[in-house]
């Protein structure tokens, strides 16, 4: 969105004299950056306040490449899905049509409702796409044996922790663009902005306990 506006800008710079802007191209601009701003706090801003500061993660869209690279790194696998932050559900309807029985965590209430709309338009039972408007952070995830994240860097260390806590060991996780640190990564897809790193639990949690047993003698 940043981007957008200094486009908007360079594109009014380029029109408008640089001596004495008209009033009224001035007083346009001024509106068309206000609504701009206003739709994209719509989408980034609902749900914020109830989530700690250093667990805040702004609403960033999957691409489609980066899509394809997790289902690539999801086949063969079934069961229950859980993709924590899911926006707009690209995930989630990608997965549900692989046969993943699939629930989208989502704190935004705006993109919540848009995904479950266009479920609904779609005819996907909700017995294989679920969105709810629910913090992750305070869910137990337990039941999943299916995990996707596109989070930030910040929080993937926390996020690990609670994965570990939580997520029996035949559960694969699968971190788009941002990897667990000291988490050994059992295959990845894609390269760039678009990577995805997979992770089976059972493989992460006999890498640590060795790491723990090594510093330990």
């Amino acid at each position: 969105m940043e981007d957008t506006i200094e486009v908007i800008l360079q594109d009014h710079g380029r029109v408008l004299p640089t001596s004495r802007p008209h009033p009224i191209l001035s007083a346009c601009t001024g509106a068309l950056l206000t609504g701009l701003y206003g739709v994209w706090c719509l989408f980034v801003i609902p749900g914020f306040r109830k989530v700690p500061w250093k667990l805040k993660v702004p609403y960033l869209p999957s691409s489609k490449d980066q899509t394809l690279n997790t289902m690539k790194l999801l086949e063969g696998r079934t069961g229950r899905l859980a993709d924590l932050g899911s926006g707009d559900g690209r995930l989630v309807f990608a997965a549900s049509s692989a046969g993943f029985q699939c629930t989208g965590f989502e704190i935004n209430s705006i993109l919540v409702a848009y995904a479950r709309s266009k479920a609904c338009w779609t005819g996907i039972p909700s017995s294989q796409a679920t969105f709810v408007k629910q913090d992750f952070w305070k869910t137990d995830l337990s039941s999943y044996n299916n995990v996707t994240a596109f989070l930030a860097p910040g929080v993937m260390r926390v996020l690990g922790e609670k994965l570990l806590k939580e997520l029996p060991d035949d559960a694969r996780v699968i971190a788009c663009r941002f990897p667990f640190p000291n988490w050994p990564q059992q295959s990845s897809a894609g390269s760039g902005l678009d990577q995805t790193f997979a992770y089976d639990m059972d493989t992460v949690r006999s890498h640590l306990r060795n790491v723990t047993n090594t510093v330990e003698e």
